[in-house]
């Protein structure tokens, strides 16, 4: 989310006009959800998507005029065998939404938007106007969104999984901190400059202030030894979901020793993700890191559901 607004502020900063068209509501199966946005450039360029295809065709069609007329609008679309047949989009579902050529004058809201520290909601209003909303909006509001601030993402361990799953992690929207005591691996060279690296021995590191309550872990060290010691502190940390790499054996011999040693729980070890990621039959350090990523969006958006 937080990316889209960086390519709203970016084309801000470059005085490139734009319209942009938000997705405010859908029923039945639809391309996208409701909050997909997409900014459509004087050059015919795309940032953001409504979800391709006819429907996001025709809604660049309308843009275009909107950027010539400055008139905003609204609409709605039934993705039936009429509207998609051509296109193979039957979605048979309908979306409808806004088109916003006047956008550009929320600059100061998009600008704040890229840097929340805090949720911050705004919409646009009946007469198509965009604002922050506040506290006590009532009803006269087209459309409403909550922009957070990015989900915390510790990492423990700097490896190859680490160094694949940090930059995915960054374009989707985590704030990732990389923990190591291996200075070596622990730095700018193999991960990111937006990554936050804390290096140091484990003990010290495992002594930082727990993390927020929206945070996310995952456990990718070196080792099982290092895995569990990192797991013994992390799994009383308040982690909305916390993975650990390895194998079933290896979660059920933590699992009993954890138990054994009157360290966690069972219903508290049983929180933890071992094996971390989704079943795609991952097969090597970038697909792991998809399917490690793939489940902390799929924890993250049922969070916010929630």
């Amino acid at each position: 989310m937080i990316k889209f607004y960086e390519q709203l502020a970016a084309a801000l900063a470059e005085n490139r006009p734009f319209v942009l068209a938000v997705i405010s509501g859908a029923k039945g199966s639809s391309p996208q959800r409701v909050g997909a946005k997409a900014l459509f450039f004087a050059d015919g360029k795309i940032a953001g998507t409504l979800g391709g295809g006819c429907l996001e065709a025709e809604v660049h069609s309308r843009a275009r005029k909107a950027m010539k007329s400055g008139q905003s609008s609204t609409f709605q679309m039934v993705l039936d065998h009429d509207f998609g047949w051509d296109d193979g989009l039957i979605c048979g579902g309908s979306v409808s939404g806004l088109i916003l050529p006047r956008a550009a004058e929320a600059g100061a809201l998009w600008r704040r938007l890229v840097k929340v520290t805090q949720p911050v909601r705004w919409g646009v209003r009946n007469d198509f106007s965009i604002a922050a909303v506040p506290e006590n909006a009532n009803g006269q509001w087209l459309y409403q969104e909550t922009v957070a601030p990015p989900c915390k993402l510790w990492v423990a361990g700097s490896g190859h999984v680490a160094q694949a799953v940090a930059p995915l992690a960054l374009q989707l929207d985590f704030a990732v901190t990389v923990f190591d005591d291996r200075p070596e691996l622990a730095n700018h060279n193999f991960f990111p400059p937006e990554t936050q690296l804390r290096t140091g021995g484990w003990h010290d590191l495992l002594k930082a202030a727990p993390p927020p309550a929206s945070a996310f872990g995952l456990i990718v060290t070196r080792g099982h030894q290092h895995d569990a010691l990192v797991l013994s502190e992390w799994v009383r940390q308040p982690f909305v979901f916390l993975g650990m790499i390895g194998s079933r054996r290896k979660a059920r011999i933590m699992r009993e020793q954890f138990i054994k040693q009157n360290i966690v729980t069972a219903e508290q070890f049983d929180r933890i993700a071992c094996p971390v990621g989704l079943e795609i039959q991952a097969a090597g350090t970038h697909e792991i890191a998809v399917s490690v990523m793939a489940q902390f969006i799929q924890k993250r958006a049922e969070t916010r559901k929630g």
